[in-house]
């Protein structure tokens, strides 16, 4: 790979050049260049998370894994209590 003046790259490809290096810049500039790109706040797949809080709840550890996901309490109450109305739905089937 050749040298690359980064002060001479776009603002955005120089940040990421900068906390990545400039091959990162590169291909991510290959892969989305003209494309508007918006990352998402979360990181992890809520469907994914979702599945995961209720398979790890044990009827005591909202608190935990609130703070184990980044949600609040109220969400991962609510996100048993509509696995349970799921779940007693496919049970009257």
């Amino acid at each position: 790979m050749g040298e690359y003046d980064v002060n001479l790259f776009n603002k955005v490809y120089r940040e990421i050049s900068e906390e990545l290096g400039v091959e990162a810049a590169l291909t991510i500039h290959h892969m989305f260049k003209g494309t508007q790109v918006c990352f998402p706040v979360r990181f992890l797949d809520s469907q994914c998370v979702k599945g995961m809080i209720i398979k790890e709840y044990n009827g005591k550890n909202v608190a935990a894994l609130a703070k184990k996901y980044d949600y609040s309490e109220k969400t991962i109450r609510r996100i048993i209590k509509d696995s349970i109305k799921e779940n007693k739905g496919r049970m009257k089937k």
